[in-house]
């Protein structure tokens, strides 16, 4: 008989009470998911309210201290200052109702704050709420006076503290604004060098939070913030206040002048040591404040923008803010006044890429640098005529007069001695198409902006090879010309020279990088040579940027903008000091100067005069050349504004104290050398020479009549009037007016490099 397993009496009952047991739990369960659901709907957000409110009392974030940016002599351009957010905890204001009315009354007396406001807060969130912001970024100075009250003995002022946090500041306002860049309210780096070097300066929060130990008491723990390292730019913070100084003062001059708006579309200029690819100065005008970055009134004058970002021909006004506001464009107009003209725009650079042709031309061996052209004003290429800026001819010239008189038909013949494939080599390593990677936010990239071999013909040769139907950008074509200038060593440019921890310590030195070589010493020398007769030449170009006391050397830079209509120009000039030895570059770009006739480079010119009077005295750069009566009136009316010494104080090179013959010696040894450069390049590069790949020279005039030197002068405009058209003439070079340019006209092909870009 089978015995009976206790194990095996797990009878039905049991089953059925325990069947009954787990709906009890289930039904249980069910209750309580269904009363935290009506929880959480009906009082959710109290209790939301309330939990991130002590979270937020019981936790502080501790704001780390972004690092500064220092100019080259360590004046300060961008800090991080602290100041204090008005904290109101109304559950403490609450704890006593003795608390509210005094504390009342002192936010008002010391803030300003409005009681009803703050009166209305405590009655709907006084049970929960611990952290609301009354005030936001005031300095201690302002928080004091209520400290005070807060901290007096028997005081009833409750419920108030300050929150710790930096403010980024600005002592320059608008100096530098374009290469400095600002931040946002999250204190992350927006343009420039703020964004740039957002890492570097950028710390690392810390925390202060608390918590409840075993007895229940809360405990407080702090984990320090880090803060950022700082960098010290190659900027130098006088250069830039003269550089920025002149292009303020070309717009005020002519502001409103010919149509509505700012002195220009855009003013750029860019100031680079030679030698080590450092920037000293880079401004653009229009600027902005950088302490108050979203003024609106800094756009008034500025082109108004549709949506697709492109230029309606019209101008911002007072009037129109609102209308751009209402239209969701405010951002685009602001984002445009922020880029940095400089480095983000880019357009036909005209004839300032002249002496990259001639130095290409040399150095490829295609030209030797001696060869003599005959201008007849225009020249057949292709199925077109493409005009010299001077249409009535120059005659014969050889390259270097091609140079100082900028004529574009010099310029085809060595683009056509060339040909596609070396013109195309050349133009991509003196980094036309390419970017700089200049240590700042928003560099342009422009390689769908320059031919290449495969897409180049005959024509666009031609063309390119006096700075039409291509782009490029101001950093571009500065730093490839002080490789033409300083024996060939294309440097990197760069803005920071050095970053340094919080503690003053040097984390990282930023040394000069030269990236490659794109010309020889000697052919170096020799577009130097012929640059200097661009200012000194008795035809030249660029004589009016020749500041007082000084020999500079440099390229004058005319060119129409797409669409061709004879109206819209950018100039320029692209100068360097001393002219016998190089040491710093200068370029100056006015886009659309706001004047009848765009065409004339003495806008860029005069700018450039202007500020090399002062930078090259404050450089140290000593006087090499004679001042005349009207000069020495100019500098002393600016020594005296400036109190600057005078000349003859200055030292070394000063008027008065070169005597003939020492000028006689430097003369001599001046063109020695020149001479020397010449023999040297002939050397160079005869071997090389295939005679049968140089241009035919063809038969020269004996003597070429200049016609325009005896037009009239019209005495509104100081032109010249050539009779039989009408058409104003430069009376100098003979350039017509407000009809061609010196990039040429009636060129084909160029509509496919637009003029302007922000790409």
């Amino acid at each position: 008989m089978r015995k009976n397993n206790p194990q095996n009496k797990f009878t039905m009952k049991m089953q059925k009470k325990l069947v009954v047991l787990f709906i009890f739990v289930l039904l249980a369960f069910a209750g309580l998911a269904y009363r935290l659901f009506v929880i959480t709907r009906d009082n959710g957000e109290h209790y939301k309210k309330q939990v991130l409110a002590q979270q937020k009392y019981d936790s502080t974030t501790i704001p780390f201290k972004r690092g500064s940016i220092l100019d080259a002599n360590g004046s300060i351009l961008a800090a991080s200052k602290k100041v204090y957010n008005v904290v109101l905890d109304s559950v403490a204001v609450l704890e006593d109702e003795s608390y509210l009315e005094p504390t009342l009354k002192a936010l008002s007396s010391q803030f300003g704050i409005d009681t009803a406001m703050v009166r209305e807060y405590i009655a709907k969130n006084g049970d929960t709420s611990r952290y609301y912001v009354l005030e936001r970024q005031l300095t201690y100075e302002e928080i004091a006076g209520f400290k005070e009250l807060q901290q007096a003995e028997g005081s009833k002022v409750k419920g108030i503290w300050f929150e710790e946090e930096y403010k980024r500041v600005y002592p320059g306002n608008t100096l530098a604004c374009d290469v400095i860049g600002f931040t946002t309210n999250d204190n992350a780096g927006q343009y420039g060098l703020e964004e740039y070097y957002n890492d570097e300066l950028s710390g690392i929060s810390g925390r202060e939070y608390g918590y409840l130990n075993d007895d229940a008491a809360l405990e407080r723990r702090t984990i320090s913030a880090e803060d950022g390292n700082s960098i010290v730019t190659t900027l130098d913070v006088n250069i830039q206040s003269i550089v920025e100084k002149y292009l303020l003062k070309f717009n005020e001059e002519y502001k409103d002048n010919f149509r509505p708006g700012n002195g220009a579309y855009n003013l750029g200029c860019v100031i680079m040591e030679v030698d080590t690819g450092e920037i000293l100065a880079m401004a653009s005008y229009p600027n902005f404040d950088l302490n108050n970055a979203r003024d609106t009134q800094n756009l008034i004058g500025m082109p108004i923008l549709n949506e697709k970002g492109e230029k309606t021909g019209e101008f911002i006004t007072e009037e129109t803010l609102p209308v751009i506001e209402e239209q969701g464009l405010m951002y685009l107009h602001l984002d445009a006044l922020w880029k940095n003209f400089c480095i983000s725009d880019t357009y036909e650079p005209g004839s300032v890429a002249k002496p990259f042709t001639v130095a290409a031309g040399i150095e490829s061996g295609s030209i030797i640098g001696t060869e003599t052209y005959n201008c007849e004003g225009k020249l057949h290429v292709g199925d077109h005529d493409i005009s010299c800026h001077n249409t009535y001819g120059d005659g014969p010239l050889t390259v270097q007069e091609g140079l100082e008189r900028s004529c574009n038909v010099v310029m085809m013949k060595i683009g056509e001695a060339m040909g596609v494939s070396k013109f195309a080599k050349f133009q991509r390593n003196f980094n036309f198409g390419l970017k700089t990677n200049i240590d700042l936010a928003g560099e342009a990239r422009t390689v769908n902006l320059v031919y290449n071999e495969d897409n180049m013909g005959t024509t666009d040769v031609a063309t390119n090879s006096f700075g039409q139907s291509f782009n490029a950008s101001m950093i571009q074509t500065i730093t490839g010309f002080c490789s033409l200038i300083n024996g060939g060593y294309y440097y990197e440019p760069h803005m920071v020279s050095k970053i340094i921890s919080p503690s003053g310590a040097t984390v990282q030195n930023i040394e000069p990088r030269v990236l490659k070589q794109t010309i020889s010493e000697t052919t170096s020398d020799t577009i130097v040579k012929y640059c200097n007769t661009v200012v000194s030449g008795e035809h030249g170009t660029g004589k009016t940027a020749r500041p007082a006391g000084y020999m500079i050397g440099g390229k004058t830079g005319t060119a129409e903008m797409v669409p061709r209509d004879k109206k819209n120009y950018v100039v320029s000039f692209m100068g360097y000091a001393p002219a016998d030895d190089p040491e710093i570059a200068i370029y100056v770009v006015v886009d659309r100067p706001n004047v009848q006739y765009q065409d004339d480079a003495k806008y860029a010119t005069r700018i450039v005069r202007n500020i090399l009077t002062e930078v090259l005295p404050y450089k140290g750069i000593f006087m090499t050349e004679e001042v005349t009566e009207a000069e020495q009136q100019e500098l002393d009316a600016l020594h005296e504004e400036l109190m600057l010494p005078t000349p003859a104080e200055e030292g070394d090179g000063a008027e008065g104290e070169t005597t003939d013959e020492s000028e006689n010696v430097q003369e001599g040894e001046a063109g020695s050398a020149s001479e020397d450069a010449a023999t040297d390049a002939e050397s160079d590069t005869e071997e090389s020479v295939d005679p049968g790949a140089l241009p035919t020279v063809e038969a020269l005039p004996q003597e070429h009549i200049k016609v325009w030197e005896d037009f009239p002068i019209d005495p509104e405009t100081g032109y010249a009037v050539d009779p039989e058209t009408g058409a104003l003439v430069d009376p100098e070079t003979g350039a017509t007016i407000g009809g061609s340019f010196e990039g040429g006209a009636d060129v084909p092909g160029q509509e496919e490099a637009p003029a302007e870009t922000n790409e």
